[in-house]
Parts: structure tokens; sequence; C-alpha cells
């Protein structure tokens, strides 16, 4: 009997070793699968993400719109998004009796609004396909035999033999890396994406809590600019827009050692010569109004007093009083605040990191490597990554299944057991 051993026990492993082991199943040859996770627990992310709701894909049918929201790995997915994309997730969840629902910005849950379901979805899956599900055990290394195949390592001391390896161990550490990169594999280096902004400035932090949009946030003397909803946070800065300035700039900034530069244009629907007449306008018809008291929507009252201090407005000014340099100071707030960006957010589980196995040493076909005959890779483990919104796990799951069913080819699934020690 042939042995296929799923290194990960994450999104991307358990979406492959279910896939796989319902194929061998399929085509009736036996085989064992055997996923082995690392951790003390199997799908930590999955059960963290979203606020613990779990975003698993995002409402985007179309194979290159969908692949435009990954700053890494987009071209890459092209194909694989034609052959398991979101339609495809959707069904393959409904099939197991998880039904999922879609928010107004496209992000899809299942309809309890909790990651559990996702997660006992997986686990099930894996038991009622006769997946071997061990924890706390991971693979220490791996080398091919003469003949096919791979010897392994575990970290519990065992040497295992398997036909066939899958590499699913996920992008956040050097050791994630580490057996790739023993089997041949050139790895990108690993920088983080998907964080928020330490911002010092008082006022600013004063302001927890309140949500800008649409606002457009770059950063000066690179070609980064976002636009979308901006939270304010008692650590700094947040929100879709951060979120995404991170991502595309995840190489940029980490050079910049996250100390930058950061503009924002809170209105920028506006241009500037509209700005003037409209804050031009306001002197004219409530010439008696306080600056601080009269904002232009859809700014927050307390953002705009805020701008208006920063503006060296006094408060008692007057909109019938209004100097015109205090006007132009005024104006360049509200076009062009300037805040120090001091640092990032601590890493956390549930962040992404952009870097690595370089994407031309795999078979995007197949997810075989090009270069270990019988070795396979899937999951965050590639240098792919994408937006917030369900882009990352889409990434795992559409992954997760190319590699599973090639691992599956030829070679079959057999009955297993759950081992959790």
């Amino acid at each position: 009997m042939k042995r296929i051993v799923i290194a990960g026990g994450g999104a991307a492993g358990f979406f492959a070793a279910i896939e796989c082991a319902e194929a061998c199943a399929a085509q009736g040859q036996p085989a064992e699968v055997v996923l082995l996770e690392r951790r003390d627990d199997f799908l930590t992310k999955v059960r963290i993400s979203g606020g613990g709701r779990c975003n698993v894909t995002h409402a985007c049918f179309d194979a290159r719109a969908l692949a435009a929201s990954y700053p890494r790995g987009g071209r890459a997915l092209i194909g694989p998004f034609q052959r398991f994309g979101p339609a495809d997730t959707v069904a393959w969840f409904n099939k197991r009796g998880v039904a999922l629902k879609t928010e107004s910005d496209g992000r899809m849950f299942p309809t309890t609004d909790s990651s559990q379901t996702i997660v006992d979805c997986f686990l099930r899956s894996a038991l009622d396909a006769g997946v071997e599900l061990t924890a706390r055990c991971g693979v220490e290394s791996a080398t091919q035999r003469p003949g096919g195949g791979f010897a392994l390592t575990l970290s519990d001391g065992r040497a295992l033999v398997c036909d066939k390896l899958l590499l699913a161990t996920g992008g956040s550490s050097r050791e994630a890396g580490a057996l790739a990169q023993s089997l041949g594999h050139t790895l990108e280096p690993a920088v983080p994406s998907l964080f928020t902004f330490r911002v010092e400035t008082p006022w600013l932090r004063a302001l927890s809590g309140v949500t800008v949009e649409p606002v457009e946030v770059s950063v000066p003397g690179t070609r980064l600019r976002e636009r979308g909803p901006v939270l304010a946070t008692h650590w700094g800065l947040s929100g879709p827009a951060i979120l995404r300035l991170s991502a595309w700039g995840a190489r940029t900034l980490h050079g910049l050692d996250y100390r930058f530069p950061l503009h924002i244009h809170w209105l920028p629907e506006f241009t500037q010569e509209a700005l003037c007449v409209a804050l031009q306008e306001r002197a004219i018809s409530h010439p008696a109004g306080l600056v601080m008291k009269m904002p232009l929507r859809p700014l927050p009252n307390r953002l705009w007093e805020q701008l208006v201090l920063a503006a060296g407005v006094a408060p008692e000014t007057r909109w019938g009083a209004f100097p015109r340099a205090a006007l132009q100071r005024l104006l360049a707030q509200l076009t062009r605040t300037e805040f120090q960006v001091t640092g990032k957010s601590p890493n956390k589980a549930e962040f992404v990191t952009c870097g690595g196995v370089r994407l031309g040493e795999v078979d995007f076909k197949t997810m075989q490597s090009r270069v270990a005959p019988g070795l396979h890779l899937a999951g965050e483990l590639l240098d792919i990554d994408g937006l917030t919104g369900g882009f990352n796990f889409q990434a795992a799951w559409t992954t997760g299944w190319l590699a599973g069913r090639a691992l599956a080819n030829g070679s079959p699934s057999g009955a297993a057991k759950f081992s959790h020690y």
C-alpha cells in the first residue's frame, strides 16, 4: 500500500489530505494518507481567522479579477483559479453540509458565523475519508530515496518512509521552509504582510474607534497608494486601506524598517480646488459659525475638530473671521495630513507573510516540485499572499485541491485512525 504524507495541519494541508484520500477511494486503489501537525492542535489559523468567524473565501468568480487581489503570486494563480475557484469552494463546503453567506463587501462566511463550523467540517471529512491525523508530531527532516519516495525523520524520533510528500507547513517562521530548502528549493525571504501601523501622534490615538471612509493613504517617495476605510486605534492606524497598503508594500516597508511618513487625504473624492471652494462658501454662508463645530461631511466631528486644531486654528475662530492663511493650513491638513509611522503591529498568527518557495520552482498544474520529483507544495509555504477578505484562504483551498488530486493520481487511499498524540 502506498503512503502519502502531508506535513502541516492547516488550511492547505487539510484540503489536500481530504481531496487526496477521497480521490484515491474513488479510484478504488488503496493508499495510506497521513497528515502530521507539529503543534498541539490542527487548523489554528482557520479557528481564529475573521475574529472567530472564518472568512472562507471572496465572492469574486472571475479568475483574472480574483488574481488581481494577490500582491505576490497572482499571475501564477490564474490557471489554478480557473480549475478551482470561489464557486468551487462554495460547492465543496455545501456538499459537506456547510452553507456560506456573502456580505456586502464580498467576504464569504459560514452562515453560523463560527469558524468552528469549518474546523468541524475538515475534521469530520478527513476522518470519513480515512486520513490519519497526528498532532504534536512534525517532520524534522526529509531525504529523497534513490528508488523514489522519501525517508522522513519525525519530531517524536520515529522514521517513516513515504511514496509522496506534500509540504503545507505555512510561511510564518524560518522553520516552515526549512524542509523545502533541504530538498533543493529556493526561498524568497519571509516578511510580514497585512499589518497595522504604529503612529505616536497623540491626537490620532485620542480618536481610537473612529472610522473614516473613504480616505486615500500614500507613502511619499514610493508608488504605494490605496483608497478605502481607515480606522484610528489606540495603536495608530488600521482598516482596509492600511492593510492593503501594507500588503502591496510589504517588502518596501520592511526595507524602511517600518519607519516612514504617511500621507492621508481625508476627502479624496474632492479635488483641492473643490475643497477650497467649499471652505470659502462656508465662510460666506455661515460667517457666525465656529469653524471647529461645523465639519465638512462626511468627516466625523471628532476628526474635524482635531484637524482644525492641527492646522493651528483657534477653537473660538468663526468662519466669517477665518484668515486666508489659516484656511490654507486647514486645506493642507484635509488633503495631506502627515503622520510618522514608527512601527507595525506585532506579528500575530492570523496575519500573513509574503515570501516562501520561489514560484518558478513549482508546476502550478499539479503543485509538484520541479526540483524534487514526488514532492508537492501548497498554501502559504509558497511565495503567495493575498489581500484581506478571504483571498489567502482561497489560495490555500486552490493549491491544496490541486496538490491533493495530483497526489492521488495513480496512487490511492485507505482507512486510518485519528491519533491526537
